[in-house]
């Protein structure tokens, strides 16, 4: 298991398959996550689905890509860096969604190794910071 993990738990209120439709879209994770993001691969059964890639240009030029590895509709995306990603290793990011049609519930965990000694808690805070302040921004704007 990797040494390091960020761990969100965030509550909307709106319905579950609203939150997962906005997440589940690459495009839109640009405003949770400090970074350009352009989906560049589509996935098996959907665009943004299983096999589908994202390219993330974070500040400074630096990109990497995640593939999506699982997704069950209104339940589950789990996701993992295939190229770059350094100083990042070993990464799993998994959402987990629940909720009705009223509101949702998001339980959101990034587990990594960090390829360097002792920075893994400045990539949690660089990871988790902007990631909870733009969940709370889809709160107040309602999607």
């Amino acid at each position: 298991m990797p040494a390091n993990r960020v761990d969100i738990v965030q509550n909307f209120p709106f319905s579950v398959d609203k939150l997962y439709s906005y997440l589940s879209d690459h495009e839109n994770l640009g405003l949770i996550l400090p970074a350009k993001i352009r989906r560049i691969k589509d996935g098996k059964a959907g665009v943004n689905g299983v096999g589908s890639v994202r390219k993330l240009t974070l500040p400074g030029g630096v990109s990497l890509e995640e593939t999506v590895t699982k997704a069950e509709k209104n339940k589950l995306i789990e996701y993992t860096i295939t190229r770059g990603g350094f100083p990042v290793k070993n990464h799993l990011g998994i959402m987990r969604f629940s909720g009705d049609n009223k509101s949702s519930h998001l339980h959101y965990t990034i587990d990594f190794d960090s390829a360097l000694p002792g920075i893994g808690w400045l990539v949690k805070l660089a990871l988790g910071s902007p990631i909870r302040a733009g969940l709370k921004k889809l709160v107040k704007q309602g999607l």
